[in-house]
């Protein structure tokens, strides 16, 4: 018996992917031609754009949420952090997985205050709001103090631009082994440099069509 494919959150999952998929050919906002690059992959004004997409879920795909709840539960992880919560869609897939693993604590961060919301209630919603401690805030910050001793899983998936940053917070508690996933990390060729090199004590390798699937090596 699986926690993801059984009810309550398989059904809350349905449900969350067809209201994403509705709202982001709904009411994804205009930009100025290159601007939705620029701030893509500015480290200064991620916080302006994001707040532009604050109603958006900018969720992981079903696939992805999938393979997510996989690399948990075959890592038999107990200590996750995630960045970037937004709806909550990925955080409820990988509870699931700490669900089936007997327990354990998911840390995400999320600076957009109405993406926190919904987010605590689906997580409610799916029975799997115990497991997970959503931080408020700039992750710069949020994400820097108060780290489990190991760390087994980190999903990225908020501002690109800062996903080395956010990697370096959190590297000196990545135990041999730990899985690092990265959403969208084209987004981040600093970031994909830095993991793809042994040197920096990875192993990585691009998995699917957005995601960079990583080894923290011992």
């Amino acid at each position: 018996m699986s926690t993801l494919t059984q009810q309550p959150v398989a059904g809350l999952l349905q449900r969350l992917f067809s209201q994403t998929e509705d709202a982001s050919s709904a009411v994804f906002p205009s930009f100025a031609e290159g601007e939705l690059q620029r701030l893509m992959h500015s480290k200064t004004e991620y916080q302006a754009f994001y707040a532009r997409l604050k109603d958006l879920p900018l969720a992981v795909s079903p696939a992805t949420g999938t393979l997510l709840y996989m690399l948990a539960r075959s890592s038999k992880a107990q200590s996750i952090v995630e960045f970037g919560t937004s709806f909550g869609i990925s955080t409820l897939h990988m509870a699931a997985a700490l669900r089936d693993n007997g327990g354990g604590r998911l840390i995400t961060s999320e600076f957009e205050a109405s993406k926190v919301a919904k987010a605590r209630a689906h997580l409610e919603e799916g029975g799997l709001l115990d497991l997970v401690e959503i931080r408020q805030g700039d992750a710069l910050q949020t994400l820097a103090v108060d780290l489990p001793a190991s760390i087994d899983l980190v999903l990225l998936d908020g501002a690109k631009a800062l996903y080395p940053e956010i990697l370096a917070l959190l590297e000196s508690r990545l135990r041999p082994g730990a899985l690092i996933i990265a959403d969208n990390a084209d987004h981040s060729p600093e970031y994909l440099e830095r993991v793809r090199s042994t040197a920096n004590g990875y192993l990585s390798i691009p998995f699917a069509e957005d995601v960079e699937l990583s080894m923290r090596l011992g």
